[in-house]
C-alpha cells in the first residue's frame, strides 16, 4: 500500500514536471501572438474624417477673399499614425469661386509638451481669375500649461515667394462634459506672402471657438471672429475707400470621424 502510493506520487510529479513547461510555453506563445495581432491592428488603424461647414465670409490673412456672401467647405481626411492626408473644397454662395486644397501633414515629436507638424498642400482656384499655388507649412503648439496655449504657424508660398506667420494664444474652457469654449487671439505677420515688397505686421484677430461633442465620433464646431487691419492691409487698400479694413465673421461645421 505504501509502495503503490509512493509510486503514484512519483509518477504524478514526473508527469507534472513534463507537462507544466509545455503549458507555460504554449501560453507564452499565445500571449506573444495576441500581442503581435494587437500591435498589427493598432499600427494599421486609419481614422477617416468628414467635415462640412459654412463661413459667413471667406477671411484669410485678415482679408475678405470674396466680394459678396460666404463660402461652404467640405473636407475628407485620413489619418494613419503621424501622417494625415486631406482634400478640401470650398464654393462661394453668391459669386463664381471654387477652391481646392490637396495636401498632407506629418506630426513631429519635439517633446512631451510640444505638438508640431509640417506639411504641403496644392491650391487650385477657379473664379474670375484662375490661380494655382504650392504651399509649405509648419506649426508648433505648447500644451504644458492648463490656462494658455501658445502656438505659431508658418506658411510659405512658392507662387509669391513669400511667407506668412501667425502667433496665437488660446484658452480651452470645459463648460460642460460636451461643450468646450476657446477664446483666442492671433497676430499675423506678412513677409511678401499677401503683399509684395512688404515685411511686417499684417492684422490682429480675436474671437471664440466652440465645440459640442454629440458623441465620440460626431462634433459640432462654431466660431465668431473679428479682424483688425494693420499696416500691411492699410497700405494695400489706401486708395480704395470701398474696402472694409476690419471684418467680423462667423462659421460653423460638423465633424464625423470613423
Amino acid at each position: 500500500m505504501t509502495s503503490n502510493s509512493s509510486w503514484l506520487t512519483l509518477s504524478f510529479a514526473a508527469l507534472t514536471a513534463t507537462l507544466l513547461p509545455i503549458a507555460h510555453a504554449q501560453a507564452a506563445d499565445a500571449d506573444e501572438t495576441n500581442a503581435v495581432e494587437a500591435n498589427a491592428v493598432e499600427t494599421s488603424s486609419v481614422a477617416v474624417s468628414i467635415d462640412l461647414g459654412y463661413e459667413s465670409k471667406y477671411i484669410s490673412e485678415g482679408r475678405n477673399n470674396l466680394e459678396d456672401g460666404g463660402i461652404s467647405w467640405g473636407m475628407l481626411s485620413a489619418q494613419d499614425g503621424k501622417l494625415t492626408t486631406y482634400a478640401l473644397v470650398g464654393r462661394a454662395d453668391q459669386q463664381h469661386y471654387i477652391e481646392w486644397q490637396l495636401g498632407f501633414e506629418y506630426a513631429i515629436e519635439l517633446g512631451a509638451d510640444i505638438e508640431a507638424s509640417v506639411g504641403y498642400q496644392r491650391v487650385e482656384v477657379y473664379g474670375d481669375e484662375r490661380e494655382s499655388d504650392n504651399e509649405l507649412f509648419a506649426s508648433a503648439t505648447y500644451t504644458g500649461s492648463k490656462w494658455i496655449e501658445p502656438s505659431v504657424e508658418y506658411t510659405y508660398s512658392t507662387e509669391n515667394a513669400g511667407y506668412f506667420v501667425e502667433v496665437s494664444l488660446q484658452h480651452h474652457w470645459q463648460a460642460t462634459e460636451q461643450l468646450t469654449i476657446s477664446p483666442y487671439a492671433i497676430q499675423g505677420f506678412d513677409f511678401q506672402y499677401a503683399t509684395e515688397h512688404y515685411n511686417g505686421p499684417n492684422h490682429f484677430q480675436f474671437g471664440a471657438e466652440l465645440e459640442y461633442a454629440i458623441s465620440d465620433s460626431i462634433a459640432i464646431n462654431g466660431h465668431i471672429s473679428r479682424t483688425i487691419a494693420q499696416e500691411d492691409i492699410k497700405r494695400e487698400y489706401a486708395d480704395d475707400s470701398d474696402i472694409k479694413l476690419n471684418e467680423t465673421f462667423a462659421g460653423f461645421s460638423i465633424n464625423m470621424t470613423w
